[in-house]
């Protein structure tokens, strides 16, 4: 492993709030703050799934054609991530914050109002922009707001709200579809997302325009370091072996465990948990090491991946390992994030943002390869072991990353990553 050693941050990662002794009370309501934004995206993220059907037939379209909005979505994250990081890279954070969070609520009320599959599409698009982009500016922001030895438990802090919005406001988003229509979730949404626009406004602390910065360069630098691109290929290959399982487990519940489908709530409701002790769990891991939480993460994904091959036939059994399965994987997310915005050079707000593009690749990738190996007749139980061996190979990215990195002259390796 690389000494740690902590040299000052890059230019664009230090500590941006006019206030450099805020206390901690401040700090944690400001994270708090920064934190709902993060679940009014993980609730408008994931609810689309359950009210499709409603969706489609209210649109006059086929379920699997009105799928393609959350494809659209999804590669709204991916387009969004570095246009919006290299347009606001002079503006301040505070001021980012306000825009993206401000955009996407008028994009869920343009997809609540759509009168036309493509309107609605478009407005999908449109909406998955601001979502990377807010994650990577609001992890920045968390992290300048601690002591640098805190700076994991603070992003940790942010992406809990996308963790806690899968046991609470995606579940609660489907029902009030279910009752009052599909365009009432995208209300919800965007009311949620107004709500965050309010909280940051009153409690995160003013940051200053970075004048000096040149976002167009940024991103140059940082798509031509090759440990950027590893550490996003690690993220997109391992993290995505979590979503082969995810991706069918209404089926694999029902067809493989021998269970009634009004069970599967209660397997997405510890998914949901498991995503939220994972991320609480990375927080502290990351104070440890970044590099062995990264690697035991990955190695330890694979285990409980096999060990959810061998209970599902079980039945109930494999309620208990998909929570250990999502809590170990979801380690990977914060520490990810953390390792992308050390190996970014001075784009720390694109590299903060990238690694929700990435895992969002790692959601469509983790699908793909799972049904791939049910097409090929190999049933519903292979997709776990298609994810432990993402996972490993994920694993093995990472490895192959650091001993790059070990080789480097000790003044060209990444800032605080250990």
């Amino acid at each position: 492993m690389a000494r740690t050693s902590t040299p000052s941050p890059p230019r664009s990662s230090s500590r941006g709030h006019d206030d450099a002794a805020i206390t901690t009370g401040r700090a944690v309501i400001a994270i708090i703050a920064l934190s709902v934004g993060g679940f009014a995206i993980g609730t408008t993220e994931f609810m689309t799934m359950g009210v499709l059907p409603q969706i489609a037939e209210s649109l006059g379209v086929s379920e699997p054609e009105a799928g393609h909005a959350i494809s659209a979505y999804a590669l709204g994250v991916v387009v969004g991530v570095p246009v919006l990081s290299i347009l606001g890279a002079r503006l301040p954070r505070k001021g980012l914050l306000l825009g993206l969070m401000g955009a996407y609520g008028l994009f869920n009320l343009v997809s609540a109002v759509a009168t036309s599959y493509q309107m609605f599409t478009l407005a999908r698009f449109f909406d998955g922009m601001p979502h990377g982009a807010y994650f990577g500016v609001a992890s920045l922001v968390a992290a300048g707001l601690v002591q640098p030895q805190f700076r994991g438990r603070a992003v940790a802090g942010v992406l809990l709200g996308l963790s806690i919005a899968n046991v609470i406001g995606v579940p609660a988003s489907t029902w009030m579809g279910q009752i009052y229509g599909w365009r009432s979730t995208y209300l919800l949404a965007a009311g949620i997302s107004a709500l965050t626009v309010v909280l940051v406004m009153i409690f995160v602390p003013r940051t200053p325009r970075d004048r000096h910065a040149n976002g167009l360069a940024e991103a140059k630098d940082f798509f031509r370091r090759r440990q950027v691109w590893l550490t996003m290929g690690a993220g997109a290959v391992g993290f995505g072996g979590l979503f082969a399982i995810y991706s069918y487990i209404a089926t694999t519940v029902t067809d493989v465990g021998g269970l009634a489908a009004s069970t599967v709530p209660i397997f997405l409701l510890a998914f949901g948990l498991g995503m939220t002790v994972g991320t609480w769990l990375a927080g502290e891991l990351a104070r440890w090491s970044i590099r062995k939480s990264l690697l035991l993460g990955s190695a330890g994904s694979a285990v409980v991946m096999v060990l959810f091959w061998v209970v599902i036939p079980a039945g109930w059994w494999a309620l208990p390992v998909l929570f250990l399965v999502t809590a170990v994987s979801s380690i990977l997310v914060t520490n990810l994030q953390l390792r992308l915005m050390d190996v970014a050079g001075d784009a720390v707000t694109l590299g903060a943002a990238m690694n929700h593009a990435s895992l969002n690749l790692a959601n469509a990738l983790g699908a793909w390869t799972g049904g791939l190996v049910i097409t090929a007749g190999l049933g519903y139980r292979t997709p776990s072991l298609v994810g432990a061996a993402m996972a490993l190979l994920g694993a093995a990215i990472l490895l192959f990353a650091f001993r790059l990195e070990d080789n480097q002259p000790a003044s060209t390796r990444s800032g605080r990553s250990r």
